[in-house]
């Protein structure tokens, strides 16, 4: 089995499935923009800003007209400095879940092969430097475990208190549990989460 591809820039690409296919081959964050559903979602373009500017984006989008607007906007709103492109192959071709091809009949990312979208990625970790790292400093990871212990997940009230930090934290309020973590690792120490729950959540 060969290795993940390790970067420690943020993955965005346009939905779920596109997500849970790099799963496989990258242990990166990965983040989806929802279509284009980024357009609007304000606290998704600050999110996808805050992250541009520490870590660092790749982007890989559908090589439609559709996935290229995406890329265009996303890349605007960051800023080109803060972003490496990753791009598909344009093959004809349609995914195993859906009824029809695409508008354009082209394979979205979702349908690539493993094997080429490895490839993509490792060329592009390769040869493009990686955003200045932290000190090694050995940091306190933001876990499951302390959202449970914060009240943000599997307790009475979870939802409402979740809600509460991520508005107060400019992120989007229907990040799932695994974003939430991952993001808030990339963003925030442990001690300043704690801080912001235990004294104003």
């Amino acid at each position: 089995m060969r290795e993940k591809i390790h970067t420690s820039r943020v993955i965005v690409v346009e939905g779920k499935y596109d997500a849970s296919r790099l799963a496989g081959i990258t242990d990166a964050t990965i983040l989806c923009t929802d279509g284009f559903g980024i357009y609007t979602d304000t606290d998704r373009q600050k999110m996808l800003k805050q992250l541009a500017k520490k870590n660092g984006l790749i982007i890989l989008t559908d090589s439609d007209a559709a996935g290229f607007r995406i890329r265009n906007f996303v890349t605007n709103i960051v800023g080109a400095d803060n972003v490496l492109q990753a791009y598909t192959p344009a093959q004809q071709g349609k995914e195993k879940r859906k009824a029809e091809p695409g508008k354009e009949g082209l394979l979205g990312v979702e349908g690539i092969d493993d094997d080429v979208l490895y490839q993509i990625l490792q060329e592009l970790v390769e040869t493009q430097p990686q955003p200045k790292a932290e000190p090694a400093a050995a940091q306190r990871e933001i876990t499951y475990t302390d959202l449970y212990a914060w009240g943000l997940s599997g307790t009475a009230g979870a939802a409402e208190r979740k809600a509460a930090l991520l508005k107060k934290l400019d992120l989007p309020p229907r990040l799932s549990k695994k974003a939430m973590v991952q993001v808030l690792n990339r963003l925030h120490t442990w001690q300043e989460i704690d801080t912001l729950v235990q004294t104003e959540l």
